[in-house]
């Protein structure tokens, strides 16, 4: 199996944050920008998390870098996979979250990264994960079917299986076991991946980082100026507490980063500026938001369903 590249996968990283970077500003309009702030870690590594704050499209986006290392994984990890006690390791990746301004403009996440423990005397353990997903408030068929569309795209030059494959985890990932519903409409999510060796794991992965603008930022110009009042948007508000649940309480990035000593504030900047909570709330029967648990909300095979 051909040797890990940490270098390679690293320099592909901080590009795709500058490239995500300046679609995301130029999407919004010719003011907004990121404010960066560089970090580092006692322990080893650091990043740069980059935050876009009260834009006209988006009301928070935050891309962030990160690369951590150390001489001993968290007793968390180490539990989960025994083979990696004892060893070295460097985790690396990119990881954003969108919560636009408009309620018709879906939320959306994406993360790419790579992880590598080294042993003296012995082969190295790495692979890559990631994906992306989407979390609208209002669902628009063509907007899912666009969404899934690129998914595939990004995976069937690598293997025509792993769309399938990648989707169904992802609709089993982002999911809330205690609201009994997904976060939103799916996408992709791959985890401890090798593939058919690095280089093929890491075009892969490539090819998924560089897929989410391609997916998301044609649905952003649908939906943008889509006119919305005050229902939309309590409703929007209402919505983002069940991302926060799931960020909170079930992410496997934010419970890595917070037991391996990392920033608070860039592992945090994926939860939404504003979020509201409604004791017992239910929508209106035949609502547009009522649409939205009833169609969208629900395990779909959606490129042969809308199709």
């Amino acid at each position: 199996m051909d040797k890990p590249r940490p270098a390679a996968v690293k320099s592909y990283l901080l590009d795709l944050q500058d490239r995500i970077c300046e679609a995301i500003s130029a999407e919004d309009d010719a003011t907004a920008r990121f404010h960066e702030d560089p970090w580092s870690r006692e322990e080893g590594g650091g990043g740069r998390s980059r935050v876009l704050c009260e834009g006209v499209t988006f009301e928070q986006a935050g891309i962030n870098f990160s690369h951590v290392y150390g001489s001993a994984l968290p007793d968390t990890a180490s539990a989960r996979r025994p083979e990696l006690a004892g060893r070295c390791y460097q985790a690396m990746g990119v990881s954003l979250v969108v919560h636009p301004r408009n309620p018709f403009v879906p939320i959306s996440h994406a993360n790419v990264r790579f992880f590598l423990a080294e042993k003296p005397g012995e082969a190295p353990v790495w692979w890559f994960g990631g994906g992306f997903d989407l979390t609208p408030c209002y669902g628009y068929d063509e907007d899912v079917l666009h969404w899934h569309q690129s998914a595939k795209a990004a995976c069937d030059p690598y293997d025509e299986r792993f769309y399938p494959r990648f989707k169904a985890w992802c609709d089993e990932y982002f999911y809330l076991p205690h609201r009994n519903e997904p976060r939103g409409v799916g996408g992709l999510f791959f985890d401890d991946f090798t593939g058919a060796g690095f280089e093929h794991a890491f075009g892969f992965m490539r090819s998924v980082g560089n897929g989410f603008l391609q997916a998301y930022l044609p649905i952003v110009r649908r939906r943008k100026s889509t006119d919305y009042g005050e229902r939309e948007r309590r409703f929007q508000l209402y919505r983002r507490g069940r991302y926060v649940e799931f960020n909170l309480l079930f992410d496997r990035g934010t419970r890595f980063g917070i037991h391996s000593g990392g920033r608070a504030e860039s592992i945090l900047m994926s939860l939404p500026p504003l979020v509201r909570w409604e004791y017992g709330w239910q929508p209106e029967p035949g609502s547009r938001e009522a649409e939205l648990y009833a169609r969208y909300l629900q395990p779909r095979d959606w490129l042969t369903e809308l199709r």
